[in-house]
């Protein structure tokens, strides 16, 4: 929870605008970079969750490699001080340039989707001359128990291998010259809450599929269970930083007799992204007009889903909080919170208990920190929210100062 003080700095603030705190960043980090030492596994933060580049440095300064899925976001990483060695590049629709992008880098591994792309990988990397570090995406065919639109693990969805093309894809890549095969890459979706379930059958998934291409004589060395990890939208003061340990315990004791015969156990790596930053992030709007209709009472704010489309596009929940009422005496009504864009999905949230809102006062919609800033657009020619740092305050420029509301 935020104090009067800073409460006040922010409303001088010209809205809207991403708010990170980064010290909840730091303490989710912590415990991350910690879980994964105890339980002996690798970090690559999925930088599709948010990109914002002070958030990157600082998660490359802690030691963590980066997930990448576009030859931008490979380049982006790298300026952030993520060491090559440490990236991975996946994604089902790889560009050539991207491809010879990432292979001249000579990044940790691309994570090839398809049949069709390993041998592209191959062609290009023989033209180059160079070897290309792959890690092939296994199709796990589990259901995340998650909105449809974020699973990506189930036979029908665009990602991954397929088990019916597994005796094609062993003698494939037993026949590329120009690929160092690494091991194999699974993901089951997004936002994931049953720990024990899903994860423990992607844990028995994956040593199965190792165990059938170690047979063949393809032998992996890594082992990528992907990200997934949720967060809790609907109180999250309540939980601010994730149940890593849970996670890592469950993917270690999962993980624990995965065994290729007279090879070395191979290691394994995930890739957190919501997890890392959801939390840490706010989108910080203003109430334009209070608006009476027949039943219902809407807040009409200056945030919209072209700053945060997740509510529009998921029907995702995100709690909504009047900072300004903290410092006066008021009930609570209800309402029906609403973006000003051109569009009745532009709805942050129906029927929500707030205290009596006026004019200018300053909402928080929490929980932002990912697939927020980084998903926005410019429709509506709106522009972009830009990013504040909780303890930058004072850094913020006069260009972004708020003119008094008339």
């Amino acid at each position: 929870m935020l104090d009067i003080n800073t409460i006040a700095e922010l409303e001088k603030i010209r809205t809207p605008f991403y708010l990170y705190d980064m010290e909840l960043l730091r303490k989710t980090v912590d415990e991350a970079v910690l879980m994964a030492g105890r339980y002996g596994m690798e970090v690559h933060y999925a930088v599709k969750a948010n990109s914002d580049s002070r958030i990157l440095r600082y998660i490359a300064g802690r030691g963590l490699g980066a997930d990448c899925v576009s030859g931008n976001e490979v380049m982006f990483a790298l300026g952030c001080g993520f060491p090559a060695e440490k990236i991975a590049f996946a994604g089902v629709g790889k560009t050539d340039m991207e491809i010879e992008t990432a292979v001249s880098h000579g990044i940790f591994s691309l994570t090839c989707e398809s049949l069709q792309e390993i041998q592209v990988v191959d062609s290009i990397a023989g033209r180059m001359g160079v070897r290309a570090n792959v890690m092939v995406r296994i199709n796990p065919n589990i259901d995340a128990h998650t909105h449809k639109y974020i699973t990506t693990g189930l036979d029908e969805n665009k990602f991954g291998i397929p088990e019916h093309e597994f005796d094609a894809l062993a003698g494939l890549l037993s026949g590329c010259a120009n690929i160092n095969f690494k091991g194999f890459h699974f993901h089951v979706g997004s936002q994931i809450l049953d720990v024990g379930e899903v994860y423990s059958l992607e844990c028995e998934r994956a040593r199965a599929v190792v165990a059938f291409f170690a047979e063949k004589g393809l032998h992996a060395t890594n082992i990528d269970l992907g990200g997934g990890l949720g967060i809790d939208y609907r109180d999250p003061d309540a939980h601010p930083v994730p149940d890593f340990e849970a996670w890592f315990r469950t993917l270690q004791e999962g993980m624990s007799s995965i065994s290729q015969e007279g090879c070395v156990r191979p290691s394994v790596h995930v890739e957190p992204g919501r997890s890392l930053v959801a939390q840490c992030g706010s989108l910080i709007t203003r109430v334009l007009y209070v608006k009476y209709g027949v039943n219902k009472t809407f807040l009409i704010t200056d945030a919209g889903m072209n700053d945060l489309i997740r509510p529009a596009l998921y029907g995702a929940y995100h709690k909504v909080e009047n900072l300004s009422a903290s410092a006066r005496d008021c009930g609570m009504k209800t309402y029906d919170v609403v973006g000003p864009v051109c569009e009745s999905s532009d709805v942050w949230g129906e029927d929500r208990p707030l205290p009596e809102s006026v004019r200018g006062d300053l909402l928080a919609i929490r929980s932002a920190g990912a697939y927020g800033q980084v998903m926005a657009s410019r429709y509506n020619l709106r522009d972009f929210a830009p990013s504040v740092y909780l303890d930058r305050l004072c850094e913020v420029p006069d260009s972004m100062k708020m003119v008094k509301l008339a």
